[in-house]
């Protein structure tokens, strides 16, 4: 059997996108400006990352007006509501292995 961390998706696993999934997925849209304040992050920042999310088929990123004003909205696709469950299960095995380790594991 392999070791957890294995099965981490590199695209999802980076601190930065881990973050813009969790914070989307507690809502139908969130606001490019409200996820570059709540994870402290550069408009450039930001960009950089919701592009490989983009990519990956991860999130849509949808252009429009409230009001006046442009605005950004970000939202999980289907794909990346389960990437991001999946990331969380082996998240939980991986801390499961730490606190409760195999006592015959590891030795040579």
């Amino acid at each position: 059997m392999s070791h957890p961390a294995i099965g981490l998706d590199d695209v999802v696993h980076q601190r930065v996108r881990l973050g813009i999934l969790a914070v989307a997925h507690e809502a139908r849209r969130v606001e490019f400006g409200f996820l570059r304040t709540t994870l402290d992050l550069t408009t450039g920042n930001l960009s950089q990352h919701l592009g490989v999310l983009e990519k990956a088929g991860l999130v849509e990123i949808e252009k429009g007006y409230e009001g006046r004003r442009a605005r950004t909205w970000i939202h999980l696709t289907a794909d990346g509501k389960a990437a991001l469950h999946d990331e969380i299960a082996q998240l939980k095995r991986l801390i499961r292995q730490v606190e409760e380790p195999d006592p015959g594991a590891g030795e040579t």
